[in-house]
């Protein structure tokens, strides 16, 4: 897909100087190398808590896997770097999402996939060789980005990172307010939100030079700079 005919819903953006398109699916793509970037898939988290005893429903992975089967067939990537956090921890790793996981990589097996590993992979350890997953630590320097798990800063590159879940919050009238997933960005960085269902958000503080984008009603909308 070019970016002449993405869907009205995604946002371009000019990091870098290279043009991303920020998706509502709470990705980015990026034309010019098709690859697309997806954070804190954190697959198996419900899974995680019913081991632990918690009643939280099935079928987030399923869900998950679901809408990355979406995004590849409206994008055709040549790869999909996940910004950390692939597997939420070892209690994931049942024989059901191993699984599901294994059938949904057979399915895409012509694409690169690279992990950069994130605090939750230090805990659940890597995906399973089998599934043909690139696994690196951070930075992982693709083009002009440096693919990353944590915020941070780079000397030469532009970040792209997750771990954080950002949401922002709207505010209407009287008290009314709503939190809504989104993307951010500051001078050298930017910020995916979570990809994952089942994950919660992390209310992201207004600062000097930072832009949000809010994603909701599957549209992507920059806030003004004053929101």
């Amino acid at each position: 897909m070019t970016a002449s005919n993405l869907p009205a819903s995604a946002l371009p953006v000019q990091w870098a100087g290279e043009l991303l398109h920020l998706l509502p699916e709470h990705a980015i793509w990026w034309p010019e190398g098709r690859v697309l970037f997806i954070a804190d898939l954190h697959i198996g988290k419900a899974a995680t808590y019913r081991a632990l005893g918690q009643p939280v429903p099935g079928g987030t992975t399923q869900e998950n896997l679901a809408r990355l089967d979406a995004l590849v067939a409206a994008h055709a990537p040549r790869r999909i770097v996940f910004l950390g956090d692939f597997l939420h921890a070892a209690q994931a790793r049942t024989p059901q999402v191993l699984a599901a996981l294994a059938a949904w990589r057979a399915a895409h097996a012509p694409i690169g996939m690279t992990l950069v590993r994130g605090n939750h992979d230090s805990r659940a350890g890597d995906p399973p060789a089998a599934l043909g997953i690139e696994v690196v630590d951070e930075p992982f320097l693709l083009g002009p980005f440096a693919c990353c798990h944590h915020p941070q800063a780079h000397a030469t590159h532009f970040v792209l990172a997750g771990h954080l879940h950002p949401v922002c919050r709207l505010h209407g009238p009287g008290r009314d307010s709503v939190r809504l997933p989104c993307f951010t960005s500051d001078a050298q960085q930017a910020v995916l939100p979570a990809f994952g269902e089942f994950t919660g958000g992390w209310l992201m503080e207004r600062a000097p030079g930072r832009r949000f984008y809010a994603v909701g009603g599957k549209s992507v909308w920059a806030l003004p700079a004053s929101e």
